[in-house]
């Protein structure tokens, strides 16, 4: 199984890469912020790598918007690689009263909150975040999805995903405009139909949250594993994650340089048909 995949089938992008929310506070968003320069620093030895596909949003801030991650990644990578590709995520909003959801007029403010934070003309991939943790089954995301199509024609944006979704909103988001990436959460359990619709049409599937989302992994499977690689259990389980699907991607995202250094060393594992026997 190749260790790299074409998002929109032009953006050639490392399979393991980088998620941007913990960078700016360790408590997720609107924790206490973190040195700004960890951040900066993560950042780049990420990219020395070989991480080209970082995973962001405008909604990614400390306590206050004091540390943001649009900006750390502008701060530290700007100018960008060629091969850099950054995603990035629209739909929420993160205010003094909780999490709501933008209308579809408020599109282009996200769009260009983004563009701006990012300092880029083009946004290279802007999933729609729907709901909260799991998919609103039965909500239409229809007129949302219609007014970032109508960017992606301004050229604003090069390619369109989904994010916290179900298969009736990949098929409704599909006969709007193409698709090229669904974002849903990796542990909740019920997305093997929606991952089969992907790996039908070619597209690319990143759960987040793909080594706990902060938590640690309790899974005899995975120390069983582990302990024969001597990895350790995150690593087995992005080992695990990459192994599952020629089109899924991973985004583990951190804070912490040695953590990033554990994280990047699970794309040289090998899982045998033994190890995934056991995974199973």
């Amino acid at each position: 199984m190749s260790n790299r995949f074409r998002l929109g089938g032009d953006l050639n992008v490392n399979r393991l890469g980088f998620g941007a929310m913990r960078l700016p506070s360790k408590d997720g968003m609107g924790g206490p912020a973190r040195d700004p320069e960890a951040g900066r620093a993560v950042l780049r030895r990420a990219v020395e790598l070989g991480v080209d596909h970082v995973d962001t949003a405008d909604f990614y801030f400390s306590a206050g918007g004091v540390v943001r991650a649009n900006t750390l990644i502008r701060e530290a990578l700007h100018p960008y690689p060629s091969d850099l590709v950054i995603a990035t995520k629209v739909g929420p909003v993160i205010g003094p009263d909780g999490l709501s959801h933008g209308a579809p007029g408020d599109m282009r403010g996200f769009v260009e909150a983004n563009l701006d934070g990012l300092g880029v003309d083009r946004l290279d991939l802007v999933y729609l975040r729907i709901g909260a943790m799991t998919p609103p089954h039965g909500e239409s995301l229809a007129e949302r999805f219609e007014a970032l199509a109508a960017l992606r024609e301004e050229g604003l944006i090069r390619h369109l995903g989904l994010s916290n979704v179900d298969t009736g909103h990949l098929a409704q988001a599909r006969a709007i405009a193409p698709v090229t990436a669904v974002q849903n959460h990796a542990a909740q359990g019920d997305e093997a139909d929606l991952l089969a619709a992907c790996e039908e049409s070619g597209i690319a599937f990143v759960p987040f949250f793909p080594v706990g989302g902060g938590r640690e992994l309790d899974d005899e499977r995975l120390a069983k594993v582990a302990a024969r690689h001597r990895a350790t259990v995150p690593q087995i389980g992005l080992a695990r994650l990459l192994a599952s699907s020629p089109v899924a991607l991973a985004i583990p995202g951190t804070g912490s340089l040695s953590h990033l250094e554990d994280n990047m060393a699970a794309a040289a594992i090998v899982l045998t048909d033994e190890d995934l026997a056991d995974l199973s």
